[in-house]
């Protein structure tokens, strides 16, 4: 079931779709039912599809696999996690300069891989990420008050405080780096992944396609659905993770659709 907001707009424009995963797609390692259905029908139309995660700790090609085990065909080119946000924004504005990770292994590998020098003294970095790690605790919030001055380069990769799994919620990027910036007494010069402009630009040009030609779908306002809403993308807020139905009648993010879930979407672009 699907019902539309006050701010109703016509979706027979839309080519292109920004799709979200956890608690959009999946919960923890479960596909919700009809996900994969519905995103074949959106191929089925013609509509581009660009899957985007603020999980900063797979990379594209560790999500193809994933998907696929799904029952759901995806290139690299059409997924954008946080880890690929961050990693573009390093290249970008920190190319060679020394980078200190509090994260996990996996995007440390990531980063390194594709160029960005990592150390491991937070002292003698000049860009200080802050990220998701289950291993999180008092000796990194130190590592971070050692390390982070005023010529450091704060930056996060997301702002997801929380982490939706099969068993229930999860403390995820935004927890970490909102210690490390109470720790510090500063906030991060950037926070990257949705609902940054650099996710959003990203995406749009992976899709290839207009804003307003695009609509954002996932179970978050603060962040997929505030992405879309900020850069000119029509929204749609899924009711299968994070955010429910009496959070969007109190939000200043008003969603153009609110859908019991992605099994609904295909019937909202009828």
């Amino acid at each position: 079931m699907s019902t539309a907001s006050d701010s109703e707009r016509a979706f027979d424009d839309v080519r292109g779709v920004v799709v979200d995963l956890d608690g959009t797609v999946y919960r923890g390692d479960g596909v919700l039912p009809g996900a994969a259905e519905a995103v074949a029908a959106l191929r089925d139309r013609g509509i581009a599809v660009c899957f985007c995660s603020n999980n900063p700790t797979k990379t594209p090609a560790e999500y193809v696999d994933r998907l696929a085990g799904m029952g759901i065909e995806a290139d690299e080119s059409e997924i954008l996690p946080a880890s690929t946000v961050t990693r573009d924004y390093l290249r970008d504005h920190h190319a060679d300069e020394p980078t200190y990770l509090l994260g996990s292994d996996s995007l440390g590998d990531y980063l390194r891989d594709s160029g960005q020098r990592l150390v491991g003294d937070p002292r003698a970095a000049s860009v200080f990420v802050a990220s998701w790690d289950e291993r999180f605790d008092y000796g990194d919030m130190s590592e971070a008050l050692a390390g982070i001055d005023d010529g450091t380069t704060f930056l996060g990769t997301d702002p997801d405080r929380t982490i939706p799994t099969a068993d229930g919620l999860v403390p995820g990027s935004g927890a970490v780096i909102g210690a490390v910036a109470r720790t510090v007494g500063r906030e991060p010069e950037r926070v990257l992944g949705k609902p940054s402009a650099e996710a959003a630009e990203d995406a749009l040009a992976r899709l290839g396609v207009p804003a307003e030609n695009c609509l954002v779908v996932g179970d978050r306002l603060d962040t997929d659905l505030r992405m879309g809403a900020d850069h000119g993308m029509a929204t749609a807020l899924v009711l299968t993770g994070v955010s429910a139905r009496a959070d969007a009648a109190g939000s200043d993010v008003d969603p153009d659709a609110v859908l019991d879930s992605l099994a609904d979407l295909p019937a909202l672009l009828d």
